[in-house]
């Protein structure tokens, strides 16, 4: 019977060289939102081309899923009808 385990690696050069927050220090709201604004403007948006396609894609899978979903109903409802009806 095995009783060995293996050891994960350690990191190297973890947090050297940072600073660690204290837990009770919270962020302005000021900062925050510059860096909810600097965080959006690392996004890349989708054109309208490709926006167009991907709600089409979305709309079209839940539409076959919902198709589906309401077959697979059916078909239990008529099974248990014919059952216990």
């Amino acid at each position: 019977m095995a009783t060995e385990t293996r050891d994960e690696p350690e990191a190297k050069d973890e947090g050297k060289g940072k600073k660690e927050k204290s837990p009770s220090r919270r962020t302005s709201p000021a900062l925050f939102v510059r860096q909810v604004l600097a965080e959006l403007r690392k996004v890349i948006w989708p054109t309208r081309r490709e926006l167009v396609t991907y709600t089409t894609v979305s709309l079209v899978f839940v539409l076959i899923m919902v198709a589906i979903v309401s077959g697979v109903d059916y078909g239990l409802q008529k099974g248990v009808y014919a059952l216990f009806g």
